[in-house]
């Protein structure tokens, strides 16, 4: 990263990132199971059923991949009148930070796409959907949400899987509008014909795209290079960020700026949905104040961590800060650790004769009554580990209006405490599988708890450890904060 903003300090700009996603939305069927013979009608597999899954696909996709970075997200596509496409209305609400733009068009059916896995391979996909470019109306309906979307975005993705939303003519008058309001246009290509992104600010194609839209070789870096450039001289693209599986990436950049990112995962398990999370964080970091050279850089690491997951899968914050660790990329020693790491720096500190102590909680908007709970938790043990509620499970404890700040951040700030050993982000409502997983010899909560009410005090008794109940300081409340800040706000 860049000396002017900090791993950390981008991942949590992220929060504030504003992006507008346009182009196809698929319903994507995931049917998992198990083959354990051959079928006596064909010689096919019998895939026996063991669960289904139903996510966004395609440009949904990118969106939540986009939500689970924190960004807010505007998302304009156009689907059907059908069940499928009150599905994906559905899916897109429970995403949260997404601001729904969608075009109903009765002519058209929404795209479905249903794959079928046996021992996380898949053996089968089949597709039910009508592709066809947009009529006039829908189109009009279409271009004047996204620039209407456009003016409260810094950054716009145009995420074409070529199932008809992108037409030539709205392409054209989004890159013309976002040319005028200054923003910044991502486009995750489809086809051989890219002079319909012509003056788009950065294209994103995989190796075997990027072959068949120059037709020259693009095996080693320098022909993905000069592969690239023949791209940006003859469409005038700003960027050219090439993914090029275990080879990593290249961007390479108008001006000659060249960059050869190498693949971070080592082990490639599904490659399914890979691009959509790279565009997806390389909007995000961009508006959230990142240069394209460090954007990139955390779109590769981005990369590398949804490979290694089954299915379109999504990155998360967390993830970055694990992956980040495991590379050694953030200081060994850097105390937000996820739960692996986190139990190895444990036994290290037991073999030294260390106290463990833990406690767990929201932490939103830190107040003396916080300052006072972590310093007599850290007068009980020698190393004190704080496990925090993530986002989602905040949540589900406070409200949809909490948490104030991000899970990142009151990471960070807890972190940097000196009272603080470790952060240990978790995302269920209770702390139980982590002390379950810590087994800490002192467990400490507020005395406005009982002993018997304290979660994980059973656990702890029961191989001798002890629970402790702070003191509480009274006056102090995230809650009552907030509801000042209101009244004041009157």
């Amino acid at each position: 990263m860049s000396a002017q903003i900090s791993i950390f300090q981008l991942l949590e700009n992220l929060h504030h990132a504003r992006v507008l996603c346009i182009g196809d939305v698929i319903l994507d069927h995931f049917h998992y199971g198990s083959v354990n013979r051959v079928s006596p009608e064909a010689p096919i597999p019998v895939l026996k059923l063991e669960r289904k899954v139903t996510m966004l696909g395609g440009a949904g996709n990118v969106v939540r991949n986009l939500a689970g970075l924190g960004a807010q997200v505007n998302f304009t596509s156009v689907i059907g009148k059908d069940p499928e496409g009150a599905e994906i209305k559905r899916l897109i609400r429970e995403e949260g930070l997404v601001d729904m733009l969608l075009v109903d068009d009765g002519a058209r059916q929404t795209s479905v796409k249903t794959r079928y896995l046996a021992d996380g391979q898949q053996i089968l996909r089949t597709d039910h959907e009508s592709i066809f470019t947009l009529s006039h109306n829908i189109e009009e309906k279409l271009i004047a949400k996204a620039v209407q979307a456009m003016q409260s975005c810094d950054a716009v993705i145009l995420s074409d899987y070529a199932k008809g939303v992108l037409t030539d003519k709205t392409i054209v008058e989004l890159i013309r509008a976002a040319k005028i309001e200054s923003k910044v246009v991502i486009v995750d290509p489809k086809g051989i014909d890219y002079g319909r992104y012509s003056g788009a600010d950065i294209i994103t194609p995989n190796r075997r795209e990027l072959f068949e839209a120059t037709g020259m070789p693009t095996d080693s870096d320098g022909e993905v290079t000069l592969a690239a450039q023949s791209l940006i001289d003859k469409y005038s693209f700003g960027s050219v960020l090439a993914t090029r599986s275990m080879d990593g990436m290249t961007l390479l950049k108008k001006d000659g700026g060249l960059s050869h990112l190498r693949a971070e995962s080592i082990d490639v398990f599904d490659v399914s949905g890979a691009g959509d999370t790279v565009v997806a964080t390389l909007a995000a970091a961009i508006s959230a104040g990142a240069d394209i050279e460090d954007a990139a850089r955390l779109a590769n690491v981005a990369a590398g961590i949804v490979v290694g997951k089954v299915g379109t899968a999504v990155v998360f914050t967390k993830d970055f800060l694990t992956e980040l660790l495991h590379q050694d990329q953030i200081n060994s020693e850097a105390k937000i650790l996820g739960l692996e790491p986190a139990l190895d720096r444990l036994d290290k500190w037991r073999r030294d004769g260390n106290i463990v102590g833990f406690t767990n909680g929201c932490f939103d908007l830190l107040h003396p009554g916080h300052i006072s709970l972590l310093n007599q938790a850290q007068d009980a043990a020698d190393k004190l580990v704080v496990g925090l509620n993530s986002d989602s499970s905040v949540k589900l404890l406070k409200g949809d209006e909490r948490p104030v700040q991000s899970e990142l951040a009151r990471a960070i700030i807890l972190a940097s405490l000196s009272a603080v050993d470790m952060v240990i982000i978790f995302s269920e409502e209770t702390p139980i599988k982590l002390i379950e997983e810590l087994r800490p010899d002192v467990l400490v909560k507020g005395a406005d708890y009982t002993l018997r009410n304290v979660v994980g005090s059973d656990i702890v008794s029961s191989y001798g450890g002890r629970v402790l109940l702070a003191e509480i300081m009274p006056g102090h409340s995230t809650t009552g904060t907030i509801a000042k800040l209101g009244r004041d706000a009157i």
